[in-house]
């Protein structure tokens, strides 16, 4: 067997150290067991395989992707395994454990600003775009607007979710930046239980939260936040908000902050993401009377964040106040 066939069927473990009411019962996806360690593994082989079979990926073609470090990994993994190229692009937020795994892979990494804006040469989907479009016979994933990465989500994480709790959700939560994640898992969950309900937890500084109560894109929403691989400054089209009930707003504190109680408290070291969307479930189940069941991922593992979301020099340096996130902790 390859390493392939190690993705998905990951664990779905039961969270009991949250203060939520009686009867209500959360439930969390340990991505992080993917053999690339995030749900990025997914979503990239099922597009990969996708473009092998039309012919479009040829032995020693160049994947161009841009990417938060999670999608970068699994496409460097898959590029190692099958003699592809990897050239990835990604904003300096990206922590440096993210970056220095995908060069070990051998891919190239092209870290692009921050606070460049969509419409920039520097952003770096743009970069990555321009990168693609000036490279005969590269392929490029496209995640943002790959209806395949929610289609793998349908195809997997929706299914493997469902056949573990079946009738019994309630509720799903997830952030989203591709969109991917919420869309086709939301999307299969309802069409086994049309009552599932759907939310996407959305960093402050992202447009998703003002887009979907409001219609509009508004740019002074776009600010910079430190949780990777959360919220977006444009829309992706793979993003589907008719399958989504509601979108809640989290700040990095919110994250961090659960990352911490899931590390002390029920034995897993999460990234940020992970935080945001096991605090999205909190926030939902506090809204329920049981029984009830949230369900929710964990994206990637807080390995990758050792030096940044569990450094407390790290934290300080950001403007994290230790008391804070301690009192959002004990608050969980």
């Amino acid at each position: 067997m390859d390493i392939k066939s190690f993705i998905g069927n990951t664990p779905l473990v039961e969270l009991k150290t949250f203060n939520v009411p009686s009867g209500v019962r959360l439930f969390a996806k340990v991505e992080f067991m993917n053999p690339g360690g995030s749900i990025k593994d997914r979503i990239v082989t099922y597009i990969i395989d996708d473009a092998e079979d039309q012919g479009l990926l040829k032995p020693g073609s160049t994947i161009v992707e841009n990417t938060s470090g999670n999608t970068g990994a699994a496409i460097a993994m898959t590029a190692a395994i099958r003699g592809y190229h990897a050239i990835l692009t990604m904003p300096d937020k990206v922590s440096k454990e993210k970056q220095d795994a995908l060069r070990a892979m051998g891919a190239e990494v092209v870290v692009c600003p921050t606070s460049a804006l969509p419409d920039s040469a520097d952003h770096y989907v743009t970069r990555a775009r321009r990168i693609h479009a000036e490279m005969p016979g590269s392929f490029m994933i496209n995640q943002y607007d790959n209806q395949l990465n929610a289609e793998a989500h349908f195809n997997s994480t929706g299914p493997e979710i469902w056949n573990d709790l079946g009738e019994s959700i309630s509720a799903f939560v997830a952030s989203g930046s591709t969109g991917g994640t919420i869309s086709g898992t939301s999307r299969y969950l309802k069409m086994q239980k049309p009552s599932v309900h759907s939310v996407l937890a959305d960093p402050v500084g992202s447009i998703y939260h003002r887009y979907f109560h409001d219609g509009v894109v508004d740019p002074s929403q776009i600010a910079p936040y430190f949780v990777e691989g959360a919220g977006e400054d444009h829309l992706a089209k793979c993003m589907d908000f008719s399958v989504v009930d509601d979108v809640i707003r989290f700040t990095d504190s919110d994250a961090f902050a659960t990352c911490q109680h899931l590390a002390k408290r029920e034995g897993l070291v999460c990234g940020g993401t992970s935080g945001a969307n096991v605090w999205g479930a909190v926030q939902v189940a506090r809204s329920m009377t049981g029984p009830a069941t949230i369900v929710t991922v964990l994206p990637d593992s807080g390995n990758k964040y050792i030096s940044k979301i569990y450094n407390p020099e790290w934290l300080m340096q950001n403007g994290f106040n230790a008391g804070e996130l301690r009192s959002l902790e004990l608050a969980l």
